[in-house]
C-alpha cells in the first residue's frame, strides 16, 4: 500500500503546479520518497519535479501513449517510492477530444484520488455548486479533497470550508495570498529550474503549506494504492549502437521515457553544445528542445562545436533535432531586438523570435507505415524553409493537417516535432527509419 493522489484544478492558473512542487517539497522533508509525474505532453514542468523531488519526473499522456504503457511507467517508477504524486493538465477534464487524454482520464484509469487546487481569490461559499459538479460530474473520477488557493485569510477561508463540507470534499486547508508565488512569466512558460525566483517561489509555498495545509489528513485520504508488479519489459535486442544526447542550459527538453528507451536499445553519453568543443564517438546524436535562444551568442561563439557537428553529418553521422535543436541545425537564429547569430548551417533555413506567435498542439506525423506521436510548442518562426520532407503527413489531435515542416536530409531528421517514444516498439521504429535512410 502506498500513498498515492492527483492534484487538478477547474481551469489553468489555479496555482496548482507551484503548489505540486510546495507539496513535493514538504512530503520530501518528512522523509518520504516522492516520485513525481506530469499528465500530458509537458516538457517543462518535469523538471522543476525533478529538481524539487530528487527523482526524475515522468510523462502520463494516454494520447501519446497507449494505455498499457502509461500504467507500466507508474508502476514500474512507484516500486522504491513511498509516495506518488501527479500533476494535472489544464483543467481537470480537459481532453485533446472532450475529456480524453485529461487529467481526469489518468485519475480514473490509475485509480487515483484527487485533490483540486481552487484559486478562491474572488469566491467564498459560491465554491459549493463548483465542488459539487466537479464531485458527481462523473463519479468513477474519485475527487476527495480541495485546497483552496490564494485566500484573505482565517474568515474568508471559513466560508470555503462550510461549502466543501456542505458537498462532502474532504477541505485540507488552505495558501493565503502571497507574492512570491506569483512567478515570473516567461515565452515558454514558468521560469527556468535554477533562477532564484523559482526557488524563492517553491521555498514560500511548501513553507505555506506546511503551515496551513492537513498533510496529515492528504496522506490519510491518499493511502491505499495498489501499484501491483512490474510487467517484463518488451524484448529489445540490445545493439551496439552509441546515442549521443545533448543536454545542458540551451538543450535539456526531453522526454525521459526516451531516454530509458535508448539505454536500452544501446550506449547513452552526453555532450554540451555550450561547452564542448567536440561531438562524441557515436553512430546517432539527438538534439532535444531547450532555449537556444537565450544562449544564441554563446552557442554561436563556439565555433568548434559548430564545426565538428557540420563536420559529423559530412561524414554520414545521424542526428535527430527537435524543436530548440531544430532552430540550432539552421543557418541562424534572429533574437527580438533583431541581433542574429550563426548557428550550424546544416539546412537552409534560420529561426527568429521576431513577430512571435504561439503554436502549439498534440501531433501525429505519418510517413510511409510508420505513426508518431509528439507534441508541438514554439513562439519562434523559420523563415528561407528550404526543402521539407515529402509525403510527411502531420495532423492535428483532431485529425486535421498542420503546417509543422519536417527538415530531412541523408542523414538528419529535423523538426519542432517534441516526439515521445517511450514505447519501444516506436523507439525501434524511429532508429530503424533513421539509419536505414
Amino acid at each position: 500500500m502506498k500513498n498515492t493522489f492527483l492534484v487538478a484544478a477547474p481551469s489553468s492558473n489555479s496555482g496548482k503546479t507551484i503548489l505540486t512542487l510546495g507539496l513535493i517539497k514538504v512530503l520530501k522533508s518528512r522523509g518520504l520518497n516522492v516520485q513525481p509525474f506530469k499528465c500530458g505532453p509537458d516538457y517543462i514542468d518535469p523538471i522543476h519535479h525533478s529538481h524539487a523531488a530528487g527523482n526524475q519526473s515522468y510523462n502520463l499522456d494516454v494520447w501519446m501513449s497507449s494505455r498499457a504503457h502509461l500504467k507500466d511507467v507508474f508502476t514500474q517508477k512507484m516500486q522504491r517510492a513511498d509516495i506518488g504524486i501527479v500533476e494535472g493538465v489544464m483543467g481537470l477534464f480537459d481532453g485533446a477530444e472532450r475529456d480524453k487524454g485529461s487529467s481526469a482520464e489518468v485519475a480514473q484509469l490509475l485509480n487515483l484520488p484527487v485533490i483540486l487546487i481552487v484559486n478562491a481569490a474572488a469566491a467564498a461559499y459560491s465554491v459549493a455548486p463548483l465542488l459539487h459538479g466537479f464531485k458527481n460530474f462523473k463519479p468513477d473520477v474519485k475527487v476527495k479533497g480541495v485546497i483552496f488557493n490564494r485566500v484573505s485569510g482565517e474568515s474568508h477561508y471559513s466560508f470555503l470550508k462550510e461549502a466543501a463540507d456542505d458537498v462532502g470534499v474532504a477541505s485540507l486547508g488552505y495558501v493565503p495570498k502571497c507574492d512570491k508565488l506569483r512567478l515570473e512569466s516567461r515565452h515558454l512558460g514558468l521560469s527556468l529550474t535554477n533562477s532564484r525566483s523559482m526557488t524563492d517561489a517553491v521555498e514560500a509555498a511548501s513553507r505555506l503549506i506546511s503551515r496551513h495545509v492537513d498533510i496529515d489528513t492528504l496522506l490519510a485520504i491518499s493511502k491505499g494504492g495498489e501499484i501491483g508488479a512490474v510487467r517484463p519489459e518488451t524484448n529489445a535486442d540490445r545493439t551496439k549502437l552509441k546515442f549521443a544526447v545533448a543536454h545542458d542550459d540551451a538543450f535539456n527538453f526531453m522526454y525521459p521515457a526516451n531516454i530509458d528507451c535508448l539505454k536500452q536499445l544501446g550506449e547513452v553519453v552526453y555532450f554540451s553544445p555550450l561547452k564542448d568543443g567536440f561531438v562524441p564517438d557515436a553512430d546517432l546524436l539527438w538534439l532535444p528542445g531547450g532555449y537556444p535562444e537565450l544562449f544564441a551568442e554563446e552557442l554561436a561563439a563556439n565555433k568548434a562545436m559548430l564545426k565538428a557537428l557540420r563536420q559529423y553529418e559530412a561524414k554520414g553521422g545521424k542526428l535527430v533535432a527537435e524543436c530548440g535543436g531544430m532552430m540550432y541545425l539552421g543557418q541562424s537564429i534572429r533574437l527580438k531586438d533583431g541581433d542574429e547569430h550563426r548557428m550550424v548551417g546544416i539546412f537552409d533555413y534560420s529561426a527568429t523570435l521576431q513577430n512571435m506567435k504561439l503554436k502549439l498542439g498534440y501531433r501525429t506525423v505519418i510517413i510511409g507505415q510508420n505513426t508518431f506521436k509528439g507534441h508541438e510548442f514554439h513562439y519562434s518562426l523559420t523563415e528561407n524553409k528550404g526543402t521539407c520532407l515529402s509525403g510527411a503527413d502531420v495532423k492535428s489531435a483532431r485529425g486535421t493537417r498542420v503546417d509543422m515542416p519536417i527538415y530531412r536530409n541523408k542523414n538528419c531528421w529535423s523538426s519542432y516535432f517534441h516526439i515521445y517514444l517511450g514505447e519501444m516498439d516506436k523507439m525501434k521504429q524511429f532508429i530503424d527509419m533513421l539509419m536505414l535512410s
